[in-house]
């Protein structure tokens, strides 16, 4: 089985405003973000037997999509796609939230502090990673760096999480995009918890950052700790095959470590819903 636990799903401009896809495209410019993201999500995901499909609730950067419209997007084909909901840690609202997520049977919570505006070890974050450990719902963290200049790069290092891992040793987090570029500390913070993992998604359009990062995970002995992820619309579970696929071997010289395929095969395969704990 492969599990994508990184799309989004969305309509433009009702969701993403012209300052958040204009700094995108600055970044991405093949990658189309007018209209609706929905309308090729199922055929860009073909490849993928399950979907985990991501709400977004950040402000700050003028990308909100909301709870409610994921709930029904994913209603359309539960056997596919599971729905995160999010939450803006800085809401008064943001813990009711949470409880209401679970009653739209949203799966987990995606959290991102550089898009958000929020200190990952404010007492506000904190309290979010609080109620998910009590709910017991997964959370993808975007915390790395990225085009948008909403937040400060100072609190998007992957090491903040090592913290959080340790106040609350029983949520299982998830370190989208492996934390780029700061791999280093993201290899280092899933090898000492075992319920921190990272997704490799948006990163086979920097092949050699790729290689990097998986020998990287290769010879700290994490590679079971990485989860198969795309990050759609920017890229489509063949593509984030194909280039994963593209960095073993000899990809860089037989005078370069090799990364074995298996390691690879692995990852796109890996049972990410049972590491998350999330029920089918």
């Amino acid at each position: 089985m492969i599990v994508d636990v990184h799309t989004h799903v969305g309509e433009y401009p009702e969701h993403i405003s012209e300052r958040f896809a204009a700094e995108a495209r600055e970044a991405w410019p093949d990658v189309v973000l007018g209209g609706s993201l929905d309308d090729h999500h199922r055929d860009a995901l073909a490849d993928c037997d399950v979907a985990i499909v991501l709400a977004f609730a950040a402000p700050a950067a003028g990308f909100v999509v909301p709870n409610d419209y994921v709930a029904s997007y994913v209603a359309r084909d539960p056997a596919r796609l599971l729905g995160f909901g999010s939450v803006d840690p800085g809401s008064a609202t943001a813990i009711d939230e949470l409880e209401r997520m679970r009653e739209l049977g949203l799966a987990g919570c995606k959290l991102a502090p550089i898009y958000q505006g929020v200190d990952p070890l404010g007492p506000e974050f904190l309290a979010v990673c609080e109620a998910l450990q009590r709910l017991e719902l997964p959370v993808l963290i975007h915390q790395g760096t990225t085009f948008s200049r909403a937040g400060s790069l100072l609190k998007a290092r992957p090491a903040l999480l090592d913290e959080i891992a340790l106040r609350y040793p029983e949520l299982r987090i998830v370190i989208a995009h492996m934390g780029h570029p700061w791999f280093d500390e993201t290899v280092a913070v899933i090898r000492r918890h075992p319920h921190v993992y990272a997704d490799v998604s948006a990163l086979v359009s920097r092949r050699w950052l790729l290689y990097q990062a998986l020998l990287a995970a290769v010879e700290y002995r994490v590679t079971h700790k990485l989860l198969f992820g795309t990050d759609y619309p920017f890229f489509t579970a063949r593509q984030t095959i194909d280039g994963l696929r593209s960095v073993t071997g000899a990809a860089f010289g037989s005078s370069m470590p090799a990364i074995d395929e298996q390691v690879v095969e692995e990852i796109v395969h890996r049972p990410a819903l049972d590491l998350l704990g999330i029920a089918r």
